[in-house]
């Protein structure tokens, strides 16, 4: 793949920032007018289907204002929150300079080959092969790299690596994904709830009340409209989360000038991956590699099932570097 340039990808990746950030109001407004559309088509007689239409816009009239303001304020905690929530879920800390120099100058090198600020350097203390960028602004960049990622690379492979999680930074990268996950969470949780309010529901109230068949009823509608809203949300997420990958490497591979120590490193991280603590998937596309892809699943990168796939089949990424 070709590398189309710095302030390309920044444009790009900025544009599709504010795309989301359109989108997703827009999508709630539509889900709520959804929501509203079957609750009344359900709940009411006959005689009030006629005017169901009516009664669906005046809902959503009312009701997103309210909407957008909660959904904005819950962004703007998650937004800001990110970095730290992401280094509880992936057990990272900081690495200090006097605990490993070579790591220290590897990143201040190619940081200063491209004029950037150095970010701070974190480490899992993980046996695993893996790596990641996070962070939204100077301020909170940083890259983390796996005990086992240090110790079995060489320092070309881990150059490398290194110039694959820069390049997330330098192409705004993370910042995007950072937006996508947010607002694929907002859904998950909605979903979540709407579960769970069904699932622990008394089953004499589900049947012999008809108040609670009633909100039985609005519960399987919000349940279903909350689905939707995830599964639209994660399709987005997980096709930009595939993209910034290729990207990434192309940026490494211009970077440090050595296709071949990325594609050696990558066929060394397809084996081991695995970061124990990761349990998220919303975390674990942030990595160079899902922490929890299991290596048969890389044949199923086609049709249908690359859709939900947040990486790039490894072995083609493999293929287009050594192409370089």
């Amino acid at each position: 793949m070709q590398y189309v340039g710095l302030q390309t990808q920044k444009a790009r990746n900025n544009f599709r920032s504010a795309l989301l950030l359109c989108l997703f109001p827009c999508l709630v407004i539509l889900l709520t007018f959804l929501f509203s559309f079957l609750l009344v088509f359900f709940s009411s007689g006959e005689e009030a289907h006629t005017d169901v239409w009516g009664q669906s816009v005046l809902t959503v009239k009312y009701l997103s204002p309210f909407l957008l303001g909660g959904v904005a304020i819950w962004f703007l905690i998650a937004y800001f929150a990110n970095s730290a929530i992401i280094r509880s879920a992936t057990g990272a800390r900081p690495l200090e300079r006097k605990e490993n120099k070579r790591v220290y100058n590897l990143v201040e090198n190619l940081c200063m080959t491209k004029g950037m600020s150095i970010p701070k350097i974190n480490i899992i203390e993980d046996d695993s092969l893996n790596a990641y960028a996070s962070g939204i602004d100077k301020r909170t960049y940083a890259v983390s790299l796996s005990r086992g990622i240090i110790n079995k690379l060489d320092d070309d492979e881990l150059e490398a690596v290194i110039a694959h999680e820069l390049s997330h930074i330098r192409n705004n990268d993370v910042r995007l994904l950072i937006v996508s996950i947010v607002f694929v969470g907002i859904f998950a949780m909605l979903t979540q709830v709407a579960f769970n309010i069904l699932r622990f529901t008394p089953s004499r109230s589900r049947s012999n009340n008809k108040n609670g068949g009633g909100m039985i009823v609005i519960i399987l509608i919000a349940l279903f409209v909350a689905a939707i809203g995830y599964f639209f949300a994660s399709l987005m997420r997980f096709a930009i989360s595939r993209n910034r990958e290729y990207m990434a490497d192309a940026g490494a591979a211009e970077m440090t000038r050595r296709p071949h120590a990325l594609a050696s490193a990558l066929r060394k991280i397809a084996y081991n991956p695995n970061i124990a603590a990761v349990k998220r998937d919303d975390v674990a596309q942030l990595f160079i590699e899902h922490p929890k892809q299991k290596k048969k699943d890389n044949q199923l990168f086609s049709g249908i099932s690359g859709l939900f796939a947040t990486h790039p089949p490894i072995e083609k990424r493999i293929a287009i570097l050594e192409q370089f």
